[in-house]
């Protein structure tokens, strides 16, 4: 059985349980997807299965990956990933739905971040900055940069103002809250990374316990 799939983010709700809390939780369009090739141990080194999400026109579609959908007999699709899986069960041209996951099932989910632009270093590290009164002259600034004579320069990775989000970002070991195979739909308790209409991918979490 394949491992994951591709997604959207539709957004966020919140929904009543049997017991009658009231959780949030994001609702996903996942899959269908559909099985353009199979890697395994010979010639690839290993073994995965690559899915295609979303249809794409033909006109849209270079000819390299046009020849490389014909070959797998699917449609062209504007995603592509790959994931692992049981190479018995799983057939190229195969549709992969929603159904694989189950209620309660743990998963981990990776998107795309929200880009919000410049900012600065306590926004975006979290700084807390200096005094406020008292004749403090040191409120919203970064503070120290570096090292005098030697070595002269600013250390790689310091925590400085710069562009805030639009990374790749995984949130681990999300609660599967609702399964719609009729709709593709997936409800996860929790917020997951970017805005609506993200691509996301979600695989079963290996961090169960």
């Amino acid at each position: 059985m394949i491992q994951g799939l591709m997604g959207e983010k539709i957004g966020m709700t919140q929904i009543y349980l049997e017991d009658g809390s009231i959780v949030p939780v994001t609702v996903i369009e996942a899959g269908p997807c559909q099985v353009v090739q199979k890697k395994g141990q010979e010639p690839d080194g290993y073994q995965a299965f690559q899915l295609s999400f979303k249809p794409k026109k033909e006109k849209n579609t270079s000819k390299g990956m046009l020849g490389h959908f014909k070959k797998a007999g699917v449609s062209p699709a504007r995603f592509l990933k790959e994931f692992q899986g049981d190479e018995s069960e799983t057939q190229v041209g195969q549709e992969i739905r929603v159904d694989i996951f189950k209620k309660g099932e743990l998963v981990d989910v990776t998107g795309i971040s929200r880009g919000k632009g410049f900012a600065g270093a306590m926004k975006r590290h979290h700084f807390a900055g200096g005094p406020a009164t008292h004749g403090s002259m040191f409120h919203r600034e970064p503070g120290s940069i570096g090292a005098s004579s030697f070595p002269s320069r600013v250390m790689k990775n310091k925590r400085l103002p710069g562009q805030m989000g639009n990374v790749q970002r995984t949130i681990e070991k999300l609660e599967i809250i609702q399964v719609q195979p009729d709709e593709n739909i997936l409800m996860i308790k929790g917020a997951v990374p970017g805005s609506p209409g993200t691509l996301l991918v979600i695989k079963r979490s290996k961090k169960v316990s």
